[in-house]
């Protein structure tokens, strides 16, 4: 072969081209749930951390004697760093790779999380969850895009989303273990758990190949090669059998990315609606979820330990759900099953607003429903934004909505703190409202995407 037919055949675009088509020939094998088991472990312990903080705070009030305003601040603190992770790690994707932006951010919070451990009052754990926010923030973001990569289009859905569920498991194994480890070991140990990431982070660098697809993009074609020929490999011998020979499914373009990737005529409305989605779903979800172990204990006057299970049965239905959600998306469709979701969880938020004065049991049952339908959106987010758009921004792109989620996140826990004096019922009727806003944007303007491989989703 002479040099310049081979140098045709490593352009950029043709080398991408190829990917695709022997990634989307790859049955399902043993080596991606591998690697989805990896990644996993640190998206867990990523919720897990992210929600410690709500198991840690019916201790922590009484001891400080903390304000509602001062809970609120506690809680978004962690926020504002997940929004500086969000932004800086899904750069450090696209320039660096995604393997090194996973392996910084699970390094980041798992650190960060023993230093929380060791705050000694209300101002040092403020700064401390700030900067493990930092590392929270850019993770699952960043995971998401590297699983999304790996995966072929025929049940996408399915296989990102089953994935994905360790999210919400690990928010329920936040709740459920801080049933125990918080009265009986004190709330520091929340935190002590939530260091063990650390280790996974040397797995993945060891156990794992950087995304073919984003180094066909960048030309490193030669990277390219040796990343999905491992790949090929290892799922030829878990299956048993050579896999098919590889047949052309998408025209790349060979361009650089440039902010018409997020804004040009073809993804403007994507980005748009899809940051509202981001934000109204996680309004709803962490304006409440976090809030109400304390709600219960603070309002209610429950025992610590009925707050905290009230708590991790929330947490279950959304659990629930989001697996209902996993097993049934890719025949339902992103866009009806956002829809119709939002719908339910205003529905849901409304009725429990209508009640006036509800007693702790109707919080929860309402509380539950609703949470069983916005934990299916939280989860199915981290589906549907690398769908809409292309490699060479695909980090950026999901950072980039993510940081809408970190917005909500600081908003909604505040808003709640100042709210919480004027009744329940504004809280959980303002909330409702949000997400019947988030219904109709979606309903109507939400493109669909199952089914469809990602180049020929977004060029």
């Amino acid at each position: 072969m002479d040099q310049a037919a081979a140098g045709g055949r490593a352009s950029s675009a043709g080398t991408i081209d190829n990917v695709v088509a022997r990634i989307e020939r790859i049955p399902t094998s043993w080596w991606h749930v591998r690697a989805r088991i990896i990644v996993g472990v640190a998206t867990f312990f990523d919720a897990f951390d992210a929600l410690a903080i709500a198991t840690a705070l019916p201790v922590l009030v009484p001891m400080w004697k903390l304000t509602p305003p001062q809970i609120g601040m506690m809680i978004s603190a962690g926020f504002v760093g997940q929004l500086i992770g969000a932004l800086l790690f899904g750069w450090i994707a696209e320039r660096f790779g995604r393997m090194p932006a996973m392996i910084g951010s699970i390094a980041t919070f798992a650190v960060m999380s023993l230093v929380c451990a060791f705050a000694w009052d209300y101002n040092s754990l403020v700064a401390f969850r700030a900067l493990q926010g930092i590392g929270l923030g850019g993770e699952v973001p960043v995971a998401a895009v590297y699983i999304s990569e790996l995966t072929k289009a025929q049940n996408r859905g399915r296989f990102v989303l089953l994935y994905e569920l360790v999210f919400p498991i690990g928010l329920t194994g936040a709740s459920l273990i801080g049933l125990w480890v918080v009265p009986h070991l004190g709330w520091q140990w929340m935190f002590y758990l939530g260091a063990i990431p650390a280790i996974v982070a040397l797995m993945l660098r060891v156990l794992l190949p950087e995304s073919p697809r984003w180094l066909a993009m960048r030309g490193r074609t030669a990277e390219a090669e040796q990343a999905v020929a491992l790949i090929e490999r290892e799922s030829e011998k878990a299956l048993g059998q050579p896999l098919p020979p590889p047949v052309p499914v998408a025209t790349t373009q060979s361009v650089r990315a440039s902010l018409s990737d997020l804004f040009g005529e073809l993804y403007l409305r994507r980005t748009l609606v899809v940051w509202v989605i981001w934000f109204a779903s996680y309004l709803v979800n962490y304006g409440l979820a976090i809030w109400l172990p304390t709600i219960y204990r603070t309002v209610f006057k429950l025992p610590l330990d009925v707050s905290l299970r009230y708590g991790l049965i929330m947490q279950v239905a959304g659990l629930v759900g989001t697996f209902i959600c996993a097993m049934t998306i890719d025949a339902i469709g992103r866009r009806i099953w956002f829809a119709v979701a939002f719908a339910a969880a205003a529905a849901s938020l409304g009725m429990l607003a209508s009640i006036g004065g509800p007693t702790a049991e109707e919080v929860l049952l309402y509380m539950s429903i609703a949470y069983l339908f916005i934990s299916t959106i939280n989860i199915g987010l981290i589906l549907y934004t690398p769908e809409l758009y292309p490699t060479r921004v695909r980090a950026l792109g999901v950072g980039t909505a993510t940081a809408w989620l970190r917005f909500a996140s600081i908003i909604g826990p505040t808003a709640v703190g100042y709210m919480i004096a004027g009744g329940l019922s504004s809280v959980f009727l303002w909330f409702g409202v949000v997400a019947a806003v988030g219904a109709v944007i979606t309903a109507f303007f939400a493109i669909e995407t199952k089914g469809r491989v990602l180049e020929e989703v977004s060029p």
